[in-house]
Order: C-alpha cells, then sequence, then structure tokens
C-alpha cells in the first residue's frame, strides 16, 4: 500500500501564503497507522552455513551432470537395447527405460547424503530434469536416425 504523510499544517489560501512559515502553530500528534520496516534483501537460512552451503551445491552439481551423462549414454543405448522391438512397443519401452534410469539417479542422489533444508527437498527429484528427458530423446533419435539411415529409402547416402 501507498503510504502518505498527512500534513501537519493549515491549508494556504492564496498563493503568496505558501511561501510564508507558521511560526506559532504547534504541530498535532497524529499517530502513524503503519510503520515502515525495511525488507530483508535476501532470505538466509542462519542454520546453513557457508561451507554447507558450498557442500550442497557441489553435490547439486555433480548430481546434474551425472544426470546429463546417463541421459546421453542412456539414450544411445535404448536405440540398440530395443532394436528388436517393433512399432510402438518400441517408443513405450524406450520411455520405460527413461524414467527407469531417472530413478535410479534419485536413489544416488539420496545416497549423496545432501542436506538440504525442508523448502529444498524436492530438488533432488527436480534437479536437472528438463535436460535429462530433452537429452535423452535427443540421442535416441539421432542414434537412431543414424543406424537406420541406411536402410531407409531417404535418399540420405552414408
Amino acid at each position: 500500500m501507498a503510504k502518505f504523510k498527512k500534513k501537519k499544517s493549515a491549508p494556504t489560501l492564496g498563493p503568496d501564503d505558501s511561501r510564508k512559515e507558521s511560526v506559532g502553530e504547534d504541530p498535532v500528534d497524529i499517530p502513524e497507522t503503519e510503520k515502515s520496516v525495511p525488507a530483508p534483501e535476501a532470505p538466509v537460512d542462519p542454520s546453513m552455513g557457508i561451507i554447507e552451503k558450498s557442500d550442497k551445491d557441489r553435490k547439486l552439481n555433480k548430481l546434474f551432470w551425472l544426470r546429463v551423462g546417463l541421459a546421453i549414454l542412456a539414450g544411445t543405448t535404448a536405440t540398440f537395447i530395443f532394436e528388436d522391438i517393433e512399432g510402438e512397443d518400441r517408443r513405450w519401452a524406450s520411455i520405460a527405460f527413461m524414467i527407469i534410469i531417472f530413478a535410479a539417479t534419485i536413489i544416488v542422489a539420496k545416497g549423496m547424503k545432501m542436506q538440504l533444508p525442508s523448502s529444498d527437498r524436492k530438488k533432488i527429484v527436480t534437479q536437472g530434469i528438463g535436460s535429462y528427458v530433452f537429452l535423452y530423446l535427443f540421442s535416441w533419435i539421432v542414434t537412431y536416425t543414424l543406424v537406420n539411415a541406411g536402410s531407409a529409402s531417404s535418399g540420405i547416402n552414408l
């Protein structure tokens, strides 16, 4: 809400009256309805020290890169594992494989024993999930295309 200060002097009557100061009038004490309290600049968790914070960030960074590497490796591997499956079943098998590998990274992350505050508990699951999904799908599609490009009559010669 906007805060406005109330005038403590009587209103002026003419254009020249605003230049004169009223010396004899005593200001009327009007209680303040809202007190301005400066907002904290950044929320700081006092229970978490600098060393613990850097250790937490280091472990979250390691989890992110673990998921990125596993996404590329698993997406490439899915091309060869599910080669014998035909049609729609191949796609669902690969998506199930992607979810199983991601669940394994959650178990690995819990084994890292990260000291996260209760507000950051979901970071174990959400850290790098978008990169994981898109890199898995990208590497799966690219390797599948490169492996099967010569067999299709698409006009691409390798």
